[in-house]
C-alpha cells in the first residue's frame, strides 16, 4: 500500500483525529493573520501588531468548534458565525475569526444537498458581509469586508462541488455493483440451465440402455441351460448395450471437462439420423417397433434434432419397461408446416400409463425439453389400451431471452 494510500485510510478510521489536526492548522493561521494589519496610503503595505485577548479567545474557540464540524456541522457553523460576528463588530483591527466560518460553512455544503447548501450559505454570507459593512471599523465599501463575502461563497461552493463529485463516483461504484450481481446472476442461471440439459441427457442414455441391458440379461439368464446360443445372442446385445452407454456417458460427460482437461470425446450429439439404429436396439431387445417418416430433406437445428431422439428414446425405453412383453410400438416423425411432429405409439396392456407415478423421471424430462424448444407435448392412455406420446418441435424456435438453443 502506498504512502498516499495508507494516510487516506488512516484518516477514514479516525476523522476526529483529522478533524483536530484541521482545527490547530486553522488557529495557526488565523493567530498568524491577527499579528500583521495591512495599511492603505500611497501603497500597500503591512505592519506587525498585537492581537487583543477578545480577539485571540474568539479564534481559540471558532477553531475548537472544528473538531466537531462532522458529527454537527449546522451547530459549528451557527457557533462559528456567531463569533465572527462578535469579531466583525468589536475588533479593531480585525482579526481574521471568519476562516472558521468559511471553514464549517463548507462542511455543511459538503454533507448536506443543494438547496440546503443555497438557502445556508447566503444566509451566512448576508449576514457576516452585512455585519463587517454595518458595524465594522472600515467603511462597508473596505477590501476586508468584500474578502469575507467572496470567502463565505468559495467556502460553500467547494463543498457543494465536493458533495457533487462524491455523489457521481458512488452512483458509478453502484451502478458497477449491479452491473457485476447481474453477469453473476446471469452466470449462475446459464450453470443452472446447463446442469439440467446435461442431467436429462444423463438420464436419458442411462434409462435406455440400463432397460435395455435389464431386458437382455433377464433373457440370457433364462434361456441359459436350454438355448445357450439364444443366451449368447443376449449377452451380445448386453453386451453392445452397455458399450453404447458408456460412449454416451463420456461423450456427455466431457461437457463438464476445463480447458487444461484431457480432450473430451469430439463425437456429435445423436439425432434423428440415428433413427434406425436406435429401433434396432430395441427390436433386438424382444420390442416389436414400427418406423414411419415424412421429413425427408428437412434439416433440423442441433437442439431440435437431439431433442427428437430423446423423446422418441424415452418414449419406446418406457414401452419397454411397462407395456408388456408382447407390446409393439409405432413411431412417426412427420413434417408439418413450420413444425416437426413426433408420435409414439404402443399397444400394451394399460399399465404403460403410470410409466412416471412412481417417482420417474422420464415424463417429466420430455417436457423440459420441449418446453425449452416453445414446443408442446401431450401424453396418456389411448383409447382400447396402450399409450400415445405426440410432441410438436417448432423448427425455427427462439427462447424467451432471444438466444437460438441451438
Amino acid at each position: 500500500m502506498s504512502t498516499l494510500a495508507r494516510a487516506k485510510h488512516q484518516a477514514k478510521a479516525h476523522p476526529l483525529a483529522l478533524d483536530a489536526v484541521l482545527a490547530l492548522a486553522v488557529l495557526v493561521c488565523m493567530v498568524a493573520g491577527s499579528f500583521v494589519e495591512p495599511r492603505h496610503r500611497d501603497s500597500v503595505s503591512w505592519v506587525l501588531r498585537t492581537p487583543d485577548p477578545l480577539s485571540l479567545l474568539l479564534m481559540t474557540l471558532g477553531a475548537a468548534a472544528l473538531v466537531f464540524r462532522r458529527r454537527a456541522p449546522m451547530a459549528v457553523l451557527a457557533l462559528t458565525g456567531t463569533l465572527s460576528v462578535i469579531e466583525s463588530v468589536t475588533g479593531d483591527p480585525r482579526a481574521p475569526v471568519a476562516m472558521s466560518a468559511v471553514i464549517a460553512l463548507y462542511t455543511v455544503a459538503s454533507t448536506t444537498d443543494r438547496p440546503t447548501t443555497w438557502r445556508v450559505g447566503l444566509l451566512t454570507m448576508t449576514v457576516l458581509t452585512g455585519a463587517a459593512m454595518a458595524a465594522g471599523p472600515l467603511p462597508w465599501y473596505a477590501q476586508e469586508n468584500l474578502g469575507i463575502f467572496a470567502w463565505t461563497g468559495i467556502g460553500a461552493t467547494a463543498g457543494d462541488a465536493v458533495r457533487s463529485r462524491r455523489a457521481f463516483v458512488q452512483a458509478i461504484r453502484e451502478r458497477a455493483e449491479r452491473a457485476e450481481r447481474t453477469r453473476e446472476e446471469e452466470a449462475r442461471r446459464r450453470v443452472a440451465e446447463e446442469r439440467l440439459r446435461i442431467a436429462r441427457d444423463l438420464h436419458d442414455v442411462v434409462a435406455h440402455h440400463i432397460a435395455l441391458v435389464n431386458v437382455q440379461a433377464g433373457v440370457a439368464a433364462h434361456v441359459m441351460d436350454k438355448r445357450p446360443d439364444q443366451a449368447k445372442e443376449a449377452l451380445a446385445h448386453v453386451r453392445e448395450a452397455s458399450r453404447s452407454a458408456l460412449n454416451e456417458l463420456r461423450a456427455t460427460v466431457g461437457l463438464l471437462r476445463q480447458s487444461g482437461d484431457p480432450e473430451a470425446p469430439t463425437e456429435p450429439a445423436p439425432g434423428l439420423d440415428r433413427l434406425d439404429e436406435l429401433a434396432g436396439t430395441f427390436r433386438s431387445a424382444g420390442l416389436h417397433v414400427e418406423v414411419a417418416r415424412a421429413d425427408q430433406g428437412t434439416t433440423l437445428p442441433a437442439a431440435v434434432d437431439l431433442a427428437a431422439y430423446r423423446i422418441i428414446q424415452e418414449a419406446l425405453t418406457n414401452v419397454q419397461k411397462h407395456a408388456g412383453p408382447q407390446a409393439k410400438a409405432e413411431v412417426s416423425v412427420v413434417r408439418v408446416g413450420p413444425n416437426i411432429e413426433i408420435t409414439v405409439l404402443d399397444d400394451g396392456s394399460g399399465e404403460n400409463g403410470t410409466q412416471d407415478g412412481g417417482g420417474g423421471h422420464g415424463l417429466l424430462g420430455m417436457r423440459e425439453r420441449v418446453g425449452a424448444l416453445r414446443g408442446t407435448l401431450t401424453t396418456g392412455p389411448r383409447y382400447g389400451g396402450g399409450f400415445r406420446v405426440h410432441a410438436i418441435l417448432p423448427l425455427k424456435n427462439r427462447t424467451p431471452t432471444g438466444e437460438d438453443p441451438a
